[in-house]
């Protein structure tokens, strides 16, 4: 069996890397740099994964990332959803299917994204889970990486499920009406069942929340259906004091 060169998966993500500048990642363009697109650690920095792995995976020395890697090399990539398909079957997995819960973010957004500046901005998937965030977003409340990603969800630090620390926010964060963000969020959710009927991920986290969370329980029961827009919340930064902020969703 032969592969095309400069076709397999190491290749490809080199090729990617190459073509994307460093200000669409919103990284900051020194004059000492030598190559046009980003650096393996820079790459790393924004899949979350090490530098070393970055470097096996385009030498070739490892071909089957899990499909969370994929996914995140994805988004750090940039890759239209075409692109993002074909590095799924690269990798020798199934691409997302259509009608699923989508964590991709098409580039437009990206181009979007990067040019906010210092503004703190994080991207939630259908089901709250959290997929992108930048560092005034971390600065403000707390580097959430250290998570698991599928703990990375707004929905479950707002109904927990057990005695364990929020994985979103490192520190207090208080709302004008807690009892609305609240059925907001649970409305949301109901929502996008409609939208994802078949959606695994998503039928879990309902489930798991009904099962564990009598408050997410008794909202999902009332069946409203609606959507989370926006709150004013205050952050107990430990650093600058309380921090009252507008969200827009």
């Amino acid at each position: 069996m032969t592969t095309t060169p400069g076709a397999g998966l190491g290749a490809m993500i080199r090729t990617w890397r190459d073509r994307l500048p460093p200000s669409a990642a919103a990284l900051p363009v020194g004059r000492a740099r030598r190559a046009a697109g980003l650096r393996r650690e820079e790459l790393a920095e924004l899949a979350g994964v090490s530098v070393d792995y970055i470097v096996r995976l385009e030498q070739g020395r490892a071909t089957t990332p899990s499909a969370q890697v994929v996914a995140s090399l994805a988004r750090a990539l940039q890759l239209s959803a075409a692109e993002r398909d074909h590095l799924y079957r690269l990798a020798h997995l199934i691409p997302p299917a259509d009608g699923a819960v989508s964590d991709h973010i098409p580039p437009g957004v990206h181009r979007v994204l990067s040019r906010l500046g210092d503004v703190a901005v994080a991207v939630f998937a259908a089901d709250w889970r959290l997929i992108w965030w930048n560092h005034s977003w971390a600065a403000l409340l707390g580097d959430p990486s250290s998570s698991a990603p599928q703990l990375r969800n707004f929905a479950r630090d707002r109904f927990p499920v057990d005695a364990g620390p929020a994985r979103l926010a490192g520190w207090p964060v208080t709302e004008v009406d807690r009892d609305a963000t609240d059925a907001a969020v649970v409305s949301d959710l109901r929502r996008a069942t409609g939208r994802f009927p078949h959606d695994a991920r998503l039928a879990g986290l309902v489930r798991v929340l009904s099962a564990g969370n009598q408050r997410f329980a008794e909202l999902w029961a009332s069946g409203t259906v609606a959507a989370h827009r926006e709150d004013h919340k205050t952050i107990e930064h430990p650093s600058v004091g309380p921090v009252t902020v507008d969200c827009e969703c």
